[in-house]
Parts: structure tokens; sequence; C-alpha cells
């Protein structure tokens, strides 16, 4: 299969083009000058990842996800978080690694698993606060049976889909978009993507690939732009048009809805900062609650166990932090309480 750059010209599509890069270029701005910054992006690992999941026709909860990751399930964790939560962990590691990497042919193959790696190892990332656990590359942090299934993607193959060929035609492409603005080729490397379909069990890749293109360019320099969550706000049979111009403009949208959703997380996670801290004003310089704080910043929810593992205090002391703050309570359908910022 192959996929034809042609005649695309940013000409053609001057309009949404413009509206995605000023979007773009406005988003990476503020996350990088924010006091939050860190913590909107460490937040858009998981929207990302829901709405990647999403977008392709499964429905995963959020909050299910988050415990999952700070390993503290409230039942006995089901396969469908393996591949969501495996979205979440490439991103972490493509965020360790210089811009580009993903986007080359080696990374593209060590991130679908279908190759090994060992100049990168795998690093501490904060999964619940101070003291969180290893975020493992690999399935080593999930349960056999869970590590199994994982793994089971990889192994049930077509034979006939050559994988090394289709990703290096999209690899070809990587180096054929130079020429176009960063938002129009990375648009046509997402289209490019859909079109080929590189690899069979991990089409959700490519969403991260066009993240990592757009740092590369310097488009979004400071994080990992959340592509599908922009994709999940354009409407299906935009972005499934028979016309390549149609999906083209319905790619740049998402970028400029992707942007918009970040910009409106850190409008909203400033203001929560700033109410937070008027809450521990005053309170003792070894007090938990600016680790209770910034938890509460980087996480979609928190549970109490979740702080009191973050803070080293027991659940109990986390509970009156809560209280201390007044966090607003999420519950997750009845089955336990959580703490957020919407």
């Amino acid at each position: 299969m192959t996929y034809e750059i042609g005649k695309l010209t940013h000409e053609t599509l001057l309009g949404p083009l413009a509206v995605a890069e000023d979007a773009l270029a406005r988003l990476d701005e503020r996350v990088a000058r924010s006091e939050v910054g860190t913590g909107c992006a460490a937040r858009a690992d998981f929207f990302e990842s829901v709405s990647s999941m999403w977008v392709g026709g499964e429905f995963v909860h959020l909050e299910d996800l988050v415990l999952h990751d700070a390993q503290m399930d409230i039942r006995a964790p089901s396969h469908e978080l393996v591949i969501p939560h495996r979205i979440v962990r490439a991103r972490r590691r493509v965020s360790r690694n210089d811009p580009g990497w993903a986007v080359s042919r080696s990374g593209i193959m060590v991130l679908a698993g279908v190759a090994e790696e060992t100049s990168v190892e795998s690093e501490p990332v904060d999964r619940g606060g101070e003291g969180g656990e290893l975020d493992l590359v690999g399935d080593a942090a999930m349960s056999p049976e869970l590590a199994e299934i994982s793994v089971g993607e990889l192994l049930i193959r077509d034979p006939d889909w050559d994988e090394g060929e289709r990703i290096g035609g999209w690899s070809e492409l990587v180096k054929n978009v130079e020429r176009l603005p960063a938002t129009l080729a990375a648009a046509a490397l997402w289209d490019a993507w859909e079109h080929l379909e590189p690899l069979q069990r991990q089409h959700w890749l490519g969403q991260l690939l066009v993240s990592d293109f757009l740092r590369s360019r310097g488009k979004v320099r400071s994080h990992l732009l959340a592509f599908a969550v922009g994709l999940r706000e354009v409407p299906r049979e935009r972005r499934r048009a028979s016309d390549r111009f149609v999906r083209l403009v319905a790619f740049l949208d998402a970028m400029g809805a992707a942007a918009a959703a970040g910009m409106k997380d850190i409008d909203r996670l400033t203001l929560a900062k700033r109410q937070l801290e008027r809450k521990a004003a005053g309170k003792r310089t070894t007090s938990s609650i600016p680790v209770a704080i910034d938890l509460l910043l980087s996480r979609p929810i928190v549970s109490a166990h979740m702080i009191a593992k973050a803070a080293k205090i027991t659940p109990r002391g986390a509970l009156n932090l809560v209280s201390e703050l007044g966090a607003r309570e999420m519950t997750g359908r009845g089955r336990y309480r959580a703490w957020g910022i919407l």
C-alpha cells in the first residue's frame, strides 16, 4: 500500500491551517510558562488515552484508568485497561526521549513492541506523587494474566500484513512532508497512518506519533499534544470522508480543538491552584498539604489512598487533608470516594 502526497499545498488549506497553527502556538507558550504546565501535561496523558480509545470505538472509565495507573484498583483490573494504560505509558516514554524519537522507524518498532531498545532504560515516573512506582515500559507492571493478554496482541498477526514495509512507507512520508507547515504535515501523516494502517494491533500509536512529530518540528515543544482529545470533537463523517481535503481540514480542526481543550485545562488548574494554596496558607512548612495539592493538579482524580501514598501519611490523615483543602468530591459510580478538579 502507498500514500501519495501529490500536489498537496498549504495554499489550498490556508484558513484552517492558520487557525491550527495559531492555536497550537498559543497553547505551547501557555503550557511552557504556566505554573501548572507540568500538571496539565500529566493530566493530558489520561485524557488522551481515554479519547484515543473512544475514537477507536471503545469506552474506558477515566477514573478506572487513573486508579489502575496508581496500582490502586478498586477491583481486579480487566483486560480493557491494558491498552489505555499502555497508551499512558507510551506517552511518558516518548516524553522522556528527544523530540522526533518516536517518529523514527526504530522508535515506532520499539513502541509497537516488535523491537527492543537497550539504550533507553525505564525511568521512575510519578504514579501518585512522591515515592511512586516505576513506570515500566513493558508489561512487567501487570499481572501475569494481563501481560499474557497484552503480549497476545503482538503474537496474533496476519502473516500477509507486512508491518515492516508499511512502517517503512510511512517513515518515508515523514521526510516528504518536511516542506509543509508543521500542522499540515502532521495532518497528512495522520491521514497516511489511517490509510496505510502500518500496525495491526496498535493503531492508536499513530496519534502519539503525530504529537511527537509536532514536537520535533518545534510547534508544540512544551508537551505532547493530546491529539485524540481534539479528534473526539470532530464528527466521524468528516474524519472518514472520502475526500482527502475534507479529512485534512477535519484533522486541522482537531488540532485546534485539542489546543482549546488544553487552554481550558490550564485555566481550570490555575484557578484551582490559587484556591487550594489559599486554603494551605498559614499551615506548617512540614505540612503534607503541598504534596496533596501537587497530586490534585496532576491527576484527573485522586483517592485517599493515592494521597496517603504520595504524602506518606495514613488514609485517615489523607481524608483530613482533603477536608482542609475543600477539594470537590467525585464519587465513582458509588464504588469509592475520590476528589478532583473538573
